[in-house]
């Protein structure tokens, strides 16, 4: 990848990371995503499946929703979206049918990645819809920050499951 686009990507990557901590400081599992068309960010989207009670509040549909309000369009061509997490199976076939032409990962989901991991939605020569695909983008950053996440829920149960536990005195 030559170095400008490097920096570009970089920079977008940087903006979706920003949306993933805004999930992360709310206690949802931190994915960011923007999309750009022509240099400037027309939608952001965080997770918020708990605070919405929703299963559709993926940060991907989010701002697959505000971009496609923003174009006037169910179509978002001509358009980079840029996340921080391999997208899942709706994620990755609401991006095939939304006609995303570019999208760029941060970091791979082995247990639920459809961009490769698992299987590739994405770039699948059945649609009508192929994506162009670019990860690795910031990749330890991402990464880290699940990481740290699902550590602290981890620590987090663990405390509230001592403290419920009778016989304590904590």
């Amino acid at each position: 990848m030559e170095e400008d686009m490097i920096q570009i990507h970089e920079k977008f990557m940087k903006e979706a990371l920003k949306q993933a901590k805004k999930a992360y400081q709310i206690g949802e599992a931190p994915i960011g995503c923007v999309i750009v068309q022509d240099g400037k960010i027309i939608a952001r989207g965080y997770n918020q499946r708990n605070k919405k009670h929703n299963t559709l509040a993926h940060a991907e549909l989010l701002a697959i929703g505000k971009a496609c309000k923003k174009l006037e369009d169910w179509r978002v061509e001509n358009c980079t979206m840029y996340i921080t997490l391999e997208p899942c199976q709706m994620c990755a076939g609401a991006i095939v049918q939304a006609r995303i032409p570019n999208v760029v990962i941060g970091a791979r989901n082995k247990k639920a990645g459809c961009a490769g991991s698992i299987i590739n939605l994405l770039q699948m020569s059945a649609f009508n819809h192929q994506v162009e695909l670019t990860d690795g983008v910031l990749e330890e950053e991402c990464a880290a920050l699940m990481q740290n996440f699902f550590r602290e829920m981890r620590e987090n149960k663990k405390k509230k499951k001592h403290c419920d536990f009778p016989g304590t005195n904590a």
